[in-house]
């Protein structure tokens, strides 16, 4: 069940017309940037989570 959690990117960044916006601005980045960078490290943290509860399933 916490697999699923890996589909979360997936979904968060295949549905453009969610995040094609300019405002809000981060910095000076349009919204659209940000949030796409944003899923860098919580993609990498979803993995990370998942990888330690599945690995001592087998």
């Amino acid at each position: 069940m916490i697999r699923l959690l890996l589909l979360a990117p997936y979904v968060g960044l295949l549905w453009v017309p969610f995040y094609n916006f300019q405002e809000p601005e981060l910095f000076g980045f349009p919204f659209f940037y940000w949030y796409q960078l944003a899923w860098v490290p919580l993609t990498s943290l979803l993995t990370y989570v998942v990888y330690r509860s599945v690995r001592h399933d087998g």
